[in-house]
């Protein structure tokens, strides 16, 4: 086994281990070299994998020894299934959380590479907060009055003159917007109603108004945005009470509402007497143009407004915001504070360590330039190496290209033989809250390794050709 690789050894080892008592010794790394032919790093690998796997155990300076007791894969469970009952109607885990290899071309993911992250500023946050009254005390429910001040601040530079900005009141600071999301449903929407959704949306909305028992209602979505008569006839024939977009840069899409759709799109919604759920989830990735919140029009309520920090600080900065007016405020908040009774002290003074630096506006505008020669990038490899993929013309900000394969093909087969020629991409069906009216790749230009973009289209062009 001169040339055996870390694989065949675990198999050799587990083979070994299957006869040996437990509580035994195994040889010594030496040992283990010399008898099979491999080298120190191969043998360490291989051990490290038993041990994952429970069947050794290492104590330190002594050795790696059989475990006493073994992990088991034929334990009995069955007695779960009656405990458990029917399982919940939840979508599965979305392909654009899985993590990768180093060595696979990751376009799936949802989220920045960390190239893009201000890390510098987030450690030095951590640092401080650590030393600060925040590592050991409790936070108000609704946040730190200092953090919904400025997330209000955020939103008054964006308000007209016709409206009345937001008080730092309104805010109500969550551990990331999902968790927002969800105490959003449950409040405003409640189980068994009806809610009002773009299609193709965000999945993860998708499955937080599942796991509320809400019925969603889909209304076809383009380039531009929902077409607001269609908006308002899913209301008139649901009596729906309320209506979730993404009026910025939408996932999986990238498209960017116009200031008419989205005035006769509130215009819809208060006729209806109910609430827009707007996801700005963007904010800080506008690329050509900025962000223009749909809430910064509406002082009368019917705008509840949800923006998260994770993407664009960092993912270990679960910090959200939602800001709601009125009743529907203190809702809300009594929902969050059932859901996650308040948010860690440490993560909000990070968070508002982090966007209160002079560095952070700075930050923001170079990662803006990176995603836009990224987009132009991939986009531009797309079209020589892979024309089967058609892009609605790039987006103007966001993360994501949203590439139409041809209709005769199947994107999850297109998504696992990717996978299997070592590119990740994302089939688009999961964004869809009903039958997917195409077949879609969601592809994230903001991932790793940029240089890898001409690869990935050739592989991609060359399986969607394939089939």
């Amino acid at each position: 086994m001169s040339n055996s690789s870390s694989s065949q050894l675990v198999a050799e080892l587990t083979r070994w281990l299957a006869t040996a008592a437990p509580g035994a010794r195994l040889p010594s790394t030496r040992s283990l070299v010399a008898q099979y032919g491999v080298g120190p790093v191969t043998v360490q690998k291989a051990l490290r994998t038993l041990q994952a796997r429970g069947l050794v155990e290492s104590r330190s300076g002594v050795g790696t020894f059989v475990r006493q007791i073994r992990m088991s894969n034929t334990i009995d469970h069955s007695w779960q299934t009656e405990a458990l009952g029917t399982a919940p109607p939840l979508a599965r885990a979305s392909a654009a959380l899985r993590t990768v290899a180093n060595d696979v071309v990751a376009l799936h993911s949802g989220y920045p590479d960390r190239t893009l992250l201000p890390e510098r500023l987030v450690r030095g946050a951590y640092s401080r907060a650590s030393r600060s009254n925040a590592a050991v005390e409790r936070t108000p429910a609704a946040g730190l009055p200092e953090l919904q001040a400025w997330f209000a601040t955020e939103l008054t530079e964006a308000t007209n003159a016709r409206t009345a900005p937001p008080f730092a009141g309104d805010v109500i600071i969550t551990p990331g917007s999902q968790s927002g999301l969800g105490s959003i449903f449950r409040a405003l929407v409640g189980a068994g109603n009806p809610l009002v959704v773009e299609s193709p949306t965000y999945w993860g909305a998708i499955l937080a108004a599942t796991k509320a028992g809400v019925q969603l209602v889909p209304v076809s979505s383009g380039p531009n945005g929902p077409d607001p008569d269609e908006v308002a006839r899913a209301f008139d024939r649901t009596r729906a009470r309320a209506f979730y977009a993404q009026p910025n840069f939408a996932n999986p899409t990238g498209s960017q509402w116009s200031s008419s759709i989205g005035e006769r799109v509130l215009d819809a919604v208060r006729d209806a007497g109910a609430f827009v759920i707007e996801d700005d989830w963007a904010h800080d990735f506008g690329i050509s143009t900025p962000s223009v919140p749909l809430f910064a029009r509406d002082d009368s309520g019917h705008v509840v407004y949800i923006r998260s920090l994770t993407k664009s600080v960092a993912p270990s900065v679960r910090v959200a915001a939602i800001v709601a007016r009125g009743p529907a405020r203190e809702r809300i908040l009594a929902d969050v504070q059932a859901e996650s009774v308040y948010v860690s002290g440490v993560l909000q003074t990070v968070a508002l360590d982090v966007v209160t630096q002079p560095a952070w506006q700075t930050h923001l505008r170079a990662v803006r330039r990176e995603l836009e020669s990224r987009r132009n990038l991939l986009a531009s490899e797309f079209r020589e190496h892979a024309p089967e993929v058609e892009f609605d013309g790039l987006p103007p900000g966001g993360l994501n290209l949203w590439g139409r394969l041809p209709d005769d093909t199947d994107a999850q087969a297109v998504a696992r033989d990717c996978e299997a020629a070592g590119v990740l991409v994302a089939a688009g069906d999961e964004w869809f809250p009903a039958e997917p009216t195409g077949q879609y790749l969601r592809l994230n230009f903001a991932g790793p390794n940029p240089a890898a973009f001409r690869e990935a289209a050739r592989v991609i062009g060359r399986v969607v050709a394939d089939r």
